[in-house]
């Protein structure tokens, strides 16, 4: 068997047995400074198709069921969770405006954020304390996390539906409204939003 067969193998054993996903780095460091780009891309084609595949999300690599087999998985008995309109809002601009603070939060949305909406989505792990903003006051700004990409199937928040889209699903609206409310034109709050769905930035 050959030294790319060897590594390929350590790679796959070392993310069947990890708690949770990990960066190409952090494989890397686990086996030794390997390179283990190829060895991932190579695992990755090797599961494509079949009922488990490895797959990328936010920059981490983790093993997880097939879209379409996952209703096999489900239990018969399952408690549902929906978010709140206002949770949903928060984290829909979390997503497309990162980092923000609560502030920020409040003048798109045009209402005040109740502390538990912000509680709700750290819990669930998809918004994470993102730093403090070097501003009066220093507000604590928040972003999303892997968790978040991971459970909507996005490898990047470049995958976030495009403006265009969700102005056509209606979902622009409330958002458009409260932009212009204070002095930004359509235009600008467009690009705005374009911005944010391009700068990726995981910093804390």
């Amino acid at each position: 068997m050959s030294e790319i067969d060897d590594l390929v193998r350590a790679v796959e054993a070392t993310l069947f047995a990890a708690g949770e996903p990990m960066t190409a780095e952090a494989i890397s460091a686990h086996l030794g400074g390997a390179p283990v780009r190829a060895a991932l891309a190579d695992l990755a084609g090797h599961y494509e198709g079949r009922g488990v595949q490895l797959v990328e999300r936010g920059g981490r690599w983790l093993f997880h069921t097939a879209p379409d087999l996952a209703h096999l998985l489900r239990r018969e008995k399952e408690e549902v969770r929906r978010l709140s309109r206002a949770a949903t809002e928060v984290l829909a601009i979390i997503a497309y405006h990162e980092p923000v603070s609560r502030a920020e939060i409040e003048a798109i949305r045009g209402v005040q954020t109740a502390r538990g909406t912000l509680d709700v989505l750290l819990e669930a792990g998809w918004v994470r304390v993102a730093g403090r903003r070097e501003a009066p006051g220093r507000p604590v700004i928040y972003a999303t996390t892997p968790a978040f990409l991971a459970h909507f199937g996005l490898q990047s928040r470049r995958d976030l539906p495009g403006i265009d889209e969700l102005r056509a699903a209606g979902l622009l609206d409330p958002v458009d409204e409260a932009m212009s409310a204070l002095g930004f034109s359509a235009d600008a709050a467009e690009a705005e939003s374009a911005n944010g769905l391009v700068s990726d930035d995981e910093s804390a």
